[in-house]
């Protein structure tokens, strides 16, 4: 037992060395020091893995009924953290698939009874490729900001 054990310390250990830590033995038992690289390919904030969410509708507002159910919608998203981008599209910056994936359910949820609504999910990187023109002037797009993610 005692033989197995070594042997996955040391394999351990090698692949500790592999990913750029250190093994202090000064100490007992040995510490580890791991230097953390930012690799862009692996970023948490990675263009690649972070998402934008657009949601498009187009929603009946006759009646009383349909105009209630339509502004109910829309302070869903609001709530949700979108934000106006058109009058009838809405977009949320989301920090991973993961994160896209949930508020795409929640939009899903709140569904209401008529009405066309459309949901597209793009890489942040395919967003900043977007051209924004008010009138014939061209404008910057909007660079995300820094968000923390709190689990």
């Amino acid at each position: 037992m005692q033989v197995i054990a070594e042997s996955c310390c040391i394999l351990l250990i090698e692949l500790i060395k592999t990913l750029g830590g250190l093994v202090d033995w000064r100490h007992k038992p040995p510490r580890v020091l791991i230097r953390y690289k930012m690799n862009e390919k692996f970023s948490r904030l990675n263009q690649y893995r972070s998402m934008w969410v657009f949601v498009f509708f187009d929603l009946p507002t006759e009646t009383k009924k349909e105009r209630k159910a339509a502004s109910g919608f829309r302070k869903e998203l609001l709530n949700d953290g979108f934000s106006m981008f058109q009058f009838s599209i809405y977009m949320r910056f989301c920090a991973s698939r993961e994160n896209a994936d949930v508020h795409t359910r929640r939009v899903k949820f709140s569904l209401p009874e008529n009405g066309h609504v459309g949901i597209l999910n793009i890489t942040d990187k395919q967003f900043g490729m977007m051209e924004m023109f008010v009138g014939q002037k061209e404008t910057a797009t909007e660079k995300p900001t820094q968000q923390l993610e709190l689990f």
